[in-house]
């Protein structure tokens, strides 16, 4: 495959660390150092097909690609307000596709996950060209009287268009089961047989020490992976796009490849963490302000709750 258009959404809201600060025991100081966060964007007049259908329709003008030419749209998307339809034939029916639609939920590691599962798609069924959208709403998730993980998230979309192509120059995707690490439980609707405390809802929890230590080392394996089948020296990649989770553990892993900071751009600061939607927003950006260029080879890598992690490795020529 190669990626022909690249597109994203984000809500109007904008919510500053003080704004946080009027109703959490926490202030733009705490935040920021620990963080790397400044602001982040909030849904709330929109809802998260909106932002969907923004960054799919933004993504195909980009292609140039009509959409009734899309063979298959993935979606990955933790949750949002319907169980089903999926979100991905949601989209179909306002971006005018006619094509299969699957949804997928790998947490933040899903737009690699879904590159990986274009590739596959167009070896194994020949087709033409392929929508990936991410469109995440984290923050729905949370327990906003606790500080520790209400200050780190946003919403948005992200979508890239992929059309037939050898820009797919290596792909790791790997999960070790460890469901305490990230876990947000929701409770289904109740039956005349269940048993007390089993059927419960549960806010977003994270164990922030453990997150941080799988996910640097999960990202530096997977990206050295990567690297080394595809025979590229680590420095010969132009950029690195990182899961925007944490400005610290992109620090992290940076230092720990021994890299220049330059190679990892990061918009964490104006956007937080927008869970799977965090790379292809990231890509759309560096795209629209022309910090891309043909034959820039670009080294991405993800993680999240399951406990799973991606990295791939791709060439750029848009």
């Amino acid at each position: 495959m190669k990626i022909i258009g690249t597109g994203s959404a984000v809500p109007k809201k904008v919510v500053t660390n003080d704004m946080l600060s009027e109703f959490l025991d926490t202030n733009d100081e705490w935040i920021t150092t620990r963080t790397g966060i400044h602001n982040r964007h909030l849904l709330t007049e929109e809802n998260l097909l909106d932002l969907a259908i923004e960054a799919s329709k933004n993504a195909i003008a980009s292609s140039g690609v009509a959409p009734k030419d899309i063979d298959l749209i993935i979606c990955s998307n933790v949750a949002n307000n319907y169980i089903t339809p999926s979100m991905s034939t949601m989209v179909e029916g306002e971006i005018g596709c006619e094509c299969p639609c699957i949804d997928m939920n790998v947490a933040c590691a899903g737009f690699i996950y879904a590159l990986d599962y274009a590739e596959a798609y167009f070896i194994a069924r020949g087709a033409r060209n392929i929508l990936v959208l991410c469109a995440e709403e984290p923050t729905r998730f949370l327990n906003w009287k606790q500080r520790e993980n209400s200050v780190l998230f946003g919403d948005g979309a992200g979508a890239v268009v992929l059309t037939r192509g050898n820009d797919m120059l290596g792909s790791r995707l790997r999960a070790v089961s460890n469901k305490e690490v990230i876990i947000y439980r929701k409770r289904m609707e109740p039956t005349p047989y269940e048993v007390e405390g089993v059927n419960i809802d549960a806010p977003l929890y994270m164990n922030g020490r453990e997150v941080f230590r799988m996910a640097v080392k999960s990202s530096q394996q997977d990206l050295q992976y990567v690297l080394e089948h595809a025979g590229v020296d680590p420095l010969n990649v132009e950029y690195y796009l990182l899961h925007q989770a944490n400005q610290r553990i992109i620090d992290a892993i940076q230092e720990g490849m021994r890299l220049p900071k330059k190679k990892f751009p990061s918009i964490i600061g104006e956007y937080g963490n927008t869970s799977s939607a965090s790379i292809p927003i990231l890509l759309d950006m560096m795209h629209r302000n022309g910090e891309l260029h043909s034959g820039d080879l670009l080294a991405m890598s993800a993680f999240g709750a399951g406990f799973v992690s991606a990295a791939a490795l791709i060439r750029w020529s848009k």
